[in-house]
């Protein structure tokens, strides 16, 4: 199940998910995050209606953090979350449930524990995990794109989903649940220069797409930047391309300049059980063949409008 708020790196991971076999998607849940929730939800929908993935459900979650007020990032995305990428409007509508009784439903009926991925503030899984206490042993683990255990984004010491959210952040954090933080550490690897681009446009128009998202604002045919949000669902498709350690993982909620910081506590010194696996190095070729692989296979599948 993935959390999402697209986001051109989050629509990059709905599709490595959608179009890697070894992974069935029960729902996709949205957040305010890069964009307010309205235009995520819209870009969740739109990246599923190209991808002709229309019957995933797609349901709206917070449109707010636990605590504060929300912070947004146009500055990165555009101001509809997707600029730069020519999508197709949406031809479905959000799953009138919403996203937390999505979440549950999914969780309440599988015959197997689910993976949750969410790749922006985790508003909507601590809300989840705090609402529903029960399914928590229907969650098999939360496999993250957030923190950092070296310099952030957004400020020094945090990064911009732990920033935006830094209390749900916390809750998922300390859970119980097995979680994988893969961390601005390794995502800032998955970069794709000129040679990644042109391989991905080779596989058609779901490729052009991915290489439109992921060059947008970094030069088009030039390079990009990192496609973060999609290393996430690559670990879970394939666990053996990210090198994780385990630690002890705590958010910092006040404070200064650490204020929304992930702090990792790799040598026990705080006296606490390791509660995650943090990412500490991802090799970017296993990373960028599964992505082509999984774009082919949706390629293939002849998935979405001809626009």
């Amino acid at each position: 199940m993935l959390d999402v708020d697209p986001g051109h790196d989050d629509a990059v991971a709905i599709m490595l998910a959608c179009g890697a076999t070894e992974l069935e998607v029960r729902a996709v849940t949205t957040v305010a995050g890069n964009v307010p929730l309205e235009k995520t939800t819209r870009n969740a929908l739109r990246v599923l209606t190209f991808l002709g993935c229309s019957e995933i459900p797609v349901a709206a979650g917070a449109g707010a953090p636990l605590e504060r007020q929300l912070v947004t990032a146009e500055h990165v995305h555009g101001q509809s979350g997707l600029d730069g990428v020519k999508l197709p409007e949406p031809g479905f509508e959000p799953d009138g449930r919403g996203a937390l009784r999505l979440m549950a439903e999914v969780v309440r009926g599988s015959s197997e524990p689910v993976a949750l991925i969410p790749t922006g503030p985790l508003t909507n899984v601590a809300a989840f995990l705090r609402e529903c206490p029960e399914l928590r042993s229907g969650v098999e683990r939360v496999v993250l794109m957030g923190g950092s255990h070296g310099p952030g984004n957004t400020t020094p010491a945090a990064e911009f989903n732990a920033y935006v959210d830094p209390e749900a952040a916390r809750a998922v954090f300390r859970s119980g649940l097995p979680v994988t933080m893969v961390g601005l550490d390794v995502t800032r690897k998955a970069v794709a220069g000129p040679g990644e681009l042109q391989a991905l446009r080779n596989l058609g128009r779901v490729g052009n797409a991915a290489a439109d998202l992921a060059s947008y604002g970094f030069g088009g045919s030039a390079g990009s930047g990192p496609i973060h949000d999609a290393v996430a669902v690559a670990a879970v498709v394939e666990p053996g391309l990210l090198e994780t350690r385990p630690a002890y993982v705590d958010v910092e909620c006040e404070g200064g300049i650490t204020c929304d910081e992930t702090v990792c506590d790799f040598a026990g010194v705080a006296g606490e059980p390791p509660n995650a696996g943090v990412g500490l190095d991802l090799d970017p070729e296993r990373f960028f063949e599964l992505l082509y692989r999984s774009l082919k296979n949706l390629q293939e599948a002849g998935s979405g409008p001809a626009s």
